[in-house]
């Protein structure tokens, strides 16, 4: 892979070219596996997960005298890469080892890397990866000829929402109708009504955390934001699917970029590094738009709690 221009990081063993080195190639060995057997399986064979929960190595090893947390989702987005309609993800984040028997946090994770799981059809994937305080890397692999080609990711610069892509999510029933209510009435008061039949918002539903962050970074959104946890009928004794810390293991890669990334209340996302942890996020493709947006959002958020 070469050297990266990466700074070390004081919080984990080894510095952060380290963990990306062995990271990238995971992720790549990851992608040909998998896209192998889109071709050679059926959609069922790709929707087996992995079983979930946390894991020690080497087995045996004292919890209390661990080198670092990972973090990882090999595959986000299979329910699209199951139906050749769009790229998943495979996401690894790196954050000091759990400390007094607590997990670290999102906000305390160092490293990340994503890199995409492309559809048996695509001729192109990239792989994303940042350490904190280091800014963003990002290349390109051309799955025809071999290539790979550097670049680097900036979100979009735009004053507005108008004429962008931007959403919250409503990927499945339950939520549908408060998520699109709440969408309704910020893009109203911060567009107010369209003056023709012209579009003032495009919406992309994109079944993928790593990937709408993928979005955000590269300047294809402008706004999005995933409000299930707050959204789903609290009378339910049943929980919903909804957003997990390992589906949000790579913001650091957007924040790095410049995205503006928050919880609900505008906070840094802070949940445990678990499976079950239910997570709201919002994202901001520049601090311009977050001014616009977040206290509008803030308040329709309170009114819709209030009620």
């Amino acid at each position: 892979m070469g050297s990266r221009s990466i700074a070390p990081r004081t919080d984990l063993p080894r510095d952060a070219s380290y963990f990306v080195a062995h990271l990238r190639a995971a992720a790549l060995a990851m992608r040909t596996a998998i896209l192998a057997g889109i071709r050679a399986s059926s959609t069922e064979e790709l929707s087996r997960g992995l079983e979930g929960g946390a894991r020690l190595f080497p087995t045996g090893a004292d919890p209390d005298h661990l080198a670092f947390t990972m973090i990882v989702d090999p595959i986000d987005g299979t329910r699209e890469l199951m139906y050749g309609k769009r790229s998943a993800w495979a996401l690894f984040g790196v954050a000091p080892p759990p400390r007094a028997g607590r997990r670290p946090t999102l906000d305390r994770i160092s490293v990340a890397l994503q890199a995409e799981l492309p559809t048996a059809r695509a001729a192109l994937a990239d792989v994303l990866w940042a350490a904190r305080g280091a800014g963003v890397e990002a290349e390109t692999h051309d799955l025809r000829e071999g290539t790979v080609t550097r670049f680097i990711p900036r979100p979009s610069p735009a004053a507005t929402l108008r004429g962008g892509f931007a959403a919250i999510s409503k990927f499945f029933p339950g939520a549908k109708l408060a998520a699109a209510a709440i969408e309704e009435a910020l893009f109203l008061e911060l567009l107010g009504p369209p003056p023709t039949e012209s579009p003032q918002v495009f919406d992309d539903q994109y079944i993928s955390s790593g990937g709408q962050l993928y979005e955000l970074t590269v300047g294809h959104d402008r706004f999005l934001a995933d409000l299930r946890p707050l959204l789903h009928p609290s009378s339910e004794s049943g929980t919903r699917l909804c957003c997990h810390p390992y589906d949000l293991c790579t913001e650091l890669i957007a924040r790095e970029a410049g995205v503006r990334v928050t919880d609900a209340r505008g906070a840094p996302l802070s949940a445990p590094l678990d499976t079950e942890s239910p997570v709201a996020w919002v994202g901001y493709a520049n601090e311009t738009l977050r001014r616009q947006i977040e206290p509008v959002l803030h308040r329709l958020l309170q009114e819709r709690a209030a009620d």
